[in-house]
């Protein structure tokens, strides 16, 4: 029998999943107290990154409860032990790294570690690059944090959408509302979109949605009129249009570049839905919700003034430029719904911990949360609601995930077989003709 593993994780694990502690089996773990200090400064900060710090911390004192941390406290029944410890690299690093740097530091708590247990593998754990580089040069095995990857490197992310060739006359018949299946020997996804394409004439095509292998392909519903003023501009903003105005499909996501319109799409469907009666009824749902995960480019929340909702602002102001496109400027329009509550617009550190029922939720920015964040997300949604996704996988701000392994792009993969979820990537950028130069070369 193999001996158990001795994993370092470094502090870019913890505030990358809080659980993580939990994913390495019967192995066990060591914290440097290093560790423990930089998930300290991060405690405060008001973003997913800081909420992972005050999880973790909460986990470690439940953890402190059953034994001493130092001596070994065994993470649950029959699986490894954790410890925290103080360490002294001094003594462990080469000359010439700086033994006070804080990744220094961890890598020579590894290097303690493999001296005192010469018979037992020693392994550092993070979503640093380069800190994985300098292990590999002092001798040190190092890998990635791999949880959460959902998707190989070299693999491509489902589209919802793929174009199938079919006799001429199929496509006319179609039209003609004439019941179309497609072949069983090919593989669909619920909620697929299809763009039929005749194998006598490739500009002759007609757009669909696959349902299941039973039901026969249904016509994507056009929208002549617009959807709240907004009116589809290419095939992927129609499949789009089409999937946000199903309340049968009550999670759908949207990814693509800077301009695509995924956002503006979602939040005019949202307003029809929500400020628009349905047969002179009620509408179909009682509020939007617009959020998106507070993730700075740059500097943190805490170095901005003002009061908690003069800090939100630069976070929520393109959720609320969308809303002011949508009313025409009509500030007083925009500000009669908010007071109302028909429309709200909400930092995600705040809606995380409510149970939501007949709303339309439009979680902005998506591919900056982790997957564990986007569940905690998506079981809040209640009976009547419906939750978009949208966000561009190209343009990750958090430090701690990747294409492969942020939220969005696990929500993607892990719901394309479901019939309760859509998916579109929308491919052509439509705000103008420099954003989408910019998406393209830069």
């Amino acid at each position: 029998m193999a001996k158990k593993k001795i994993y370092v994780l470094d502090t870019s694990v913890y505030l990358t999943d809080a659980g993580s502690i939990y994913q390495f089996g019967n192995h066990d773990i060591v914290i440097p107290l290093k560790v423990l200090e930089e998930i300290d400064n991060h405690k405060k900060r008001q973003d997913n990154v800081g909420a992972n710090a005050r999880k973790i911390i909460r986990t470690l004192d439940e953890l402190r409860a059953k034994g001493n941390l130092q001596k070994g406290v065994r993470i649950e029944k029959g699986k490894g032990i954790l410890r925290v410890k103080g360490y002294h690299p001094l003594t462990e690093l080469p000359s010439d790294l700086n033994p006070n740097l804080a990744d220094n530091i961890i890598i020579g708590a590894a290097l303690t570690e493999e001296r005192e247990h010469p018979d037992r593998k020693v392994v550092v754990v993070s979503k640093d690059v380069n800190m994985r580089v300098i292990c590999d040069s002092v001798g040190i095995l190092a890998d990635d944090f791999k949880a959460e990857k959902v998707l190989d490197k070299d693999s491509e992310l489902y589209s919802g959408f793929r174009s199938v060739l079919v006799d001429d006359q199929a496509i006319d018949q179609f039209y003609e509302g004439e019941d179309l299946f497609l072949d069983e020997g090919v593989e669909f996804h619920p909620n697929e979109f299809i763009m039929l394409v005749s194998n006598a004439n490739d500009k002759k095509s007609a757009l669909a949605r696959y349902i299941n292998p039973h039901m026969a392909l249904e016509k994507v519903v056009e929208f002549k009129g617009g959807v709240w003023g907004v009116r589809s501009r290419n095939k992927e903003q129609s499949f789009a249009l089409d999937i946000l105005m199903r309340p049968e499909i009550p999670i759908v996501s949207l990814v693509g570049r800077a301009g695509c319109g995924k956002t503006l799409c979602a939040i005019a469907a949202g307003m029809e839905q929500v400020l628009t009666p349905i047969d002179g009824k009620k509408p179909r749902y009682k509020k939007l919700i617009v959020s998106r995960p507070v993730q700075p480019m740059g500097k943190d929340i805490g170095f901005l003034p003002g009061s908690m909702e003069e800090k939100m602002l630069p976070w929520l102001a393109p959720i609320k430029d969308n809303l002011e496109f949508l009313v025409d400027d009509d500030r007083d329009a925009l500000a009669m719904y908010l007071e109302r509550r028909l429309i709200e617009i909400e930092a995600l550190t705040y809606i995380r911990g409510r149970s939501i029922s007949n709303a339309f939720i439009i979680i902005d920015e998506a591919q900056n949360l982790t997957s564990h964040e986007l569940k905690t997300i998506i079981t809040r949604v209640g009976e009547g609601t419906k939750i978009v996704l949208t966000g561009d996988i190209e343009q990750i701000d958090n430090a701690y995930i990747d294409q492969t392994s942020n939220g969005l792009t696990y929500a993607v993969e892990k719901f394309k077989s479901y019939d309760l979820s859509g998916h579109v990537t929308l491919r052509r950028g439509e705000r103008s003709k420099v954003a989408t130069l910019a998406a393209k070369i830069l």
